[in-house]
């Protein structure tokens, strides 16, 4: 979060890495994550990096923008060593990358395949919001080499996305996933949102059984986290709403999982399930396994080995420093061996894998015991080197995970 960042230090004008770090890069895996900043209206409960063109005025192009991409793309290019592995993994994340042509898309995968190679078996995701496509754009997106789609459903009931100011309608995700699936599409997954102001427990089953009744092969389940600043936050504050309450968020999660695990899907990170080990997405996986990868865009955030850097903010910035050829980066940090640790430990503790025993210390050992003998973490998987929660414990993560980290 911008709130939460270390000042950091300079980004050198080229992009250049530490040797540290691209010393260590051929041996782990590398994705790619490119940020579209454009909607055409903000939701009232997002803090995203995100602009409609009125708000951006005539200080960036979103027609131009893919050209900026490609350009970022090639600096990225210049200052990865050739030992870099091919593209495991690219995310069009947002904003609404479905506001840009499929062929726009396909151009900035193809620019990455140029300068990177792409796996046999690379994973390409964007993120879909259900207006904006149809079963035409689907072809297409199809055709500029798109694997997986992610729909952004949050609910199936029209008074909680009025509250979230969500402009689809209801059963358009459904049939968004039928058409991913008839363009030929074996990856779709649909976003949900659970605790919105006014929705009830019977809302929240409603959406989870649409969801399912859709056939994804994914679902993410997200509490509403109430940001400062958005519009959302400011009708709590008057009153107008009442902020999500913890336990009601508990119970939906509950719910959810157990509908989710009914229908053959298993949680595999906190707040994600999937049909299998194929459907879960590889590059969030990243994220969570300490793997490396290039953010491209305003605002994006990277990380390469230890050294992580995020970009400047604002869509006009972010295009004079990209084509006056400088890098794009705002600021960057360079991770100690502890600080990795302590990463590790946050991270892979959210996954169904659970967290090496090794990376723990003797207070966060003492510690994991503790949650085996609470019912929080799982005995057999700490018996097999590893911290695994249990349903009761993942709803008590954050609690359980601070442990673990003394």
């Amino acid at each position: 979060m911008p709130g939460t960042l270390p000042e950091g230090e300079p980004v050198p004008r080229n992009g250049s890495l530490p040797a540290s770090a691209t010393q260590e890069l051929g041996n782990t895996p590398f994705g790619v994550y490119v940020h579209v900043p454009f909607c055409r209206a903000r939701c009232g409960y997002c803090d995203f990096n995100t602009y409609t063109a009125t708000e951006l005025g005539g200080g960036a192009s979103q027609a131009a923008y893919p050209d900026l991409v490609t350009q970022e793309i090639d600096l990225a290019a210049a200052v990865l060593p050739r030992t870099t592995p091919q593209v495991s993994a690219i995310f069009f994340g947002g904003g609404t990358p479905t506001l840009l042509a499929p062929e726009r898309l396909g151009q900035m995968i193809q620019k990455i395949n140029m300068n990177f190679g792409l796996a046999p078996d690379a994973e390409v995701t964007v993120e879909a919001n259900p207006e904006t496509v149809g079963p035409a754009e689907l072809d297409r997106l199809l055709a500029a080499g798109v694997t997986r789609l992610s729909f952004g459903m949050q609910s199936a009931v029209p008074h909680v996305l009025r509250v979230l100011d969500r402009d689809h309608q209801p059963g358009r995700p459904a049939d968004c996933v039928r058409w991913a699936r008839e363009a030929g599409f074996e990856h779709v997954s649909l976003d949900l949102i659970y605790g919105t102001p006014g929705e009830s427990d019977a809302d929240w089953d409603e959406s989870v059984r649409a969801a399912l009744a859709a056939g994804p092969d994914h679902v993410s389940a997200y509490a509403l986290i109430v940001e400062d600043g958005t519009r959302l936050a400011a009708k709590i504050a008057r009153g107008e709403l009442t902020r999500p309450d913890d336990d009601a968020m508990a119970d939906r999660y509950l719910a959810a999982d157990a509908a989710f695990a009914a229908a053959g899907m298993s949680w595999y990170e906190l707040s994600n399930w999937a049909t299998g080990p194929g459907s879960a997405c590889q590059h969030n996986l990243l994220y969570w396994t300490d793997g490396n990868w290039w953010g491209i865009g305003p605002g994006a955030h990277s990380h390469v080995s230890g050294t992580r850097w995020w970009n400047l903010r604002h869509p006009a910035a972010y295009a004079q420093r990209v084509s006056a050829e400088v890098s794009p980066g705002q600021a960057r940090e360079v991770l100690t061996d502890e600080d990795r640790r302590l990463e590790r430990i946050l991270l892979t503790t959210r996954l169904a894998t659970g967290c090496p025993v090794t990376d723990l210390r003797p207070a966060g050992r003492a510690a994991a015991e503790g949650a085996v003998t609470a019912g929080l973490a799982q005995a057999s998987a700490l018996a097999a080197g590893r911290v695994v929660l249990t349903t009761r414990g993942r709803l008590l993560a954050d609690a359980v995970i601070r442990d673990l980290t003394d």
